[in-house]
């Protein structure tokens, strides 16, 4: 991958110049974006001031890593923004859960292991009466709705019927303390809570009564979306735990295209996969990329807590493919070692999808004795691992078997960019492939909710800035710096 495109940002005072020879060239005139019909149009950013432009530093370089064969990108193509995007997405979300629906009726949509299950006809018939109860709550297009439960089979009614009211689902983690969960409910202006039985579901501006049940109604469907929509509030976990997380826009075109890039760099068949999501659902990499995914090729989400629950997924419930964060695996390998030891048929995993939305440590997601343990577990198993970020949709480098495989694997690798996703760095040795990395594709979020300055600090023009310093060889591959 050769570094193309330079931009040079200079101090506060002086000009965006973009060249392509290392020459600064006037700046272009912005274009006329598109209305917005979501609430949050007023924190859209206002320039181009960000992380690589100080007002007491000298001129930083921006450069581009365009794709080397432009032909790979298909079937994305450019828009006029600069940006690839697919050209024949559903017009929503929703739109493509209803197809999956009805082409796979009477599959199994859902298994909690020790709870319920739900084939596709009745996961979307019990959705679409939340969505019902939700309206006659008054809830309805634009408006959110926090989905803040632990995650089975009740909270993927309650996601999917906050998406049918045409409401905004609003993902609070479960394992949030109760404040900072208070406050990222707050923050969202959330209209209306689905929770937990204990906690109960109800409307947040009114005196009106709250239910341990999830709001039930005639059935209804929401179907005026459209791709630029605000579709999803999702939540970062804030600066090494030391902030309050962080809002994020996702459009249903970001969430449409990573869908799209997860089934196509994993490989999804359709023909009945069972995927064991252990990532939480209220984080981009278990809701966006393994969840949603899934039910776009008509397969099974199926959902277990602790190392036994995963056991009987495992051994009774035809589970084909893991979906893990590494932290989550690397606890779960010692109990699953001893099973397999003692019988359990791990060899029947083929497939496993390995998620970080942080840079590795050292000794963490490609760690040798980790992959060593990995494969001596689960022996048959293909391995992928993603890594992204919330505001890349979860989505972004990956590395296996349809990532492009490298020798030398360890610590510091992240994978290559794929789905779209095109890369930059930033600051003074960008040029020689070191530097902060930058994001841009149709899965990138277009902003913060409600945070125009950190929007502005994060994003340069279309780029997203990740705050992470790697470095990018000449094949394309992302390693973490030292």
């Amino acid at each position: 991958m050769q570094a193309g495109t330079t931009t040079t940002i200079g101090p506060a005072a002086g000009p965006l110049l973009r060249a392509t020879t290392g020459q600064p060239a006037p700046a272009e005139p912005a274009p006329a974006g598109a209305e917005r019909r979501d609430r949050a149009a007023e924190s859209l950013p206002q320039d181009l001031e960000g992380p690589c432009r100080r007002a007491d530093s000298p001129a930083i370089s921006l450069v581009e890593f365009p794709l080397a064969d432009p032909a790979s990108a298909a079937p994305l193509s450019r828009g006029a923004d600069g940006i690839l995007r697919y050209g024949n997405l559903s017009p929503a979300l929703t739109e493509l859960l209803d197809l999956q629906v009805h082409a796979f009726a009477d599959r199994e949509a859902v298994v909690e292991v020790g709870g319920g299950r739900l084939t596709y006809r009745e996961l979307w018939h019990s959705a679409s009466r939340v969505a019902g109860g939700l309206q006659e709550h008054g809830i309805g297009y634009g408006d959110r709705v926090a989905v803040h439960m632990p995650p089975g089979v009740r909270w993927v009614q309650a996601f999917l019927g906050a998406l049918l009211s045409g409401a905004v689902p609003v993902l609070v983690h479960h394992g949030l303390p109760d404040g900072p969960a208070e406050q990222v409910i707050a923050d969202s202006d959330a209209d209306f809570v689905l929770g937990s039985a204990q906690r109960g579901c109800g409307a947040t501006r009114s005196d009106g009564p709250w239910s341990t049940d999830l709001p039930d109604g005639a059935a209804f469907i929401d179907d005026g979306a459209a791709l630029n929509d605000l579709a999803l509030l999702c939540y970062t976990d804030g600066a090494g735990g030391s902030e309050l997380p962080t809002g994020v826009e996702l459009t249903n075109e970001n969430l449409l295209s990573a869908i799209r890039s997860m089934v196509a760099a994993l490989d999804l068949p359709t023909d009945g996969m069972r995927n064991l999501v252990l990532q939480p659902l209220a984080h981009a990499g278990g809701c966006v990329d393994q969840l949603l995914p899934t039910f776009a090729v008509g397969g099974t989400v199926v959902l277990a807590q602790g190392g036994a629950g995963v056991a009987r997924a495992i051994a009774g419930e035809g589970v084909d493919t893991v979906a893990a964060n590494t932290r989550i695996l690397a606890g779960l390998l010692p109990e699953l070692a001893v099973g397999r030891a003692g019988g359990l048929p791990t060899d029947r995993v083929v497939r496993i999808s390995r998620s970080d939305q942080r840079l590795p440590a050292a000794g963490g997601a490609a760690d040798p004795d980790f992959l060593a343990e990995l494969c001596q577990v689960f022996p048959s198993a293909r391995q992928w691992s993603v890594w992204g970020a919330t505001e890349t949709s979860g989505i972004g480098l990956a590395l296996g078997p349809t990532a492009g495989l490298v020798g030398g694997v360890d610590g510091t690798v992240l994978g290559f960019p794929f789905g779209g996703t095109e890369l930059a760095l930033c600051g003074p040795r960008a040029a020689a492939g070191h530097g902060e990395l930058l994001c841009r594709g149709p899965n990138v979020s277009r902003r913060y909710w409600k945070d125009p300055q950190r929007t502005a600090d994060r994003f340069t023009g279309t780029w997203f800035h990740t705050g992470d310093q790697v470095s990018i060889g000449r094949d394309g591959l992302v390693r973490r710096s030292a």
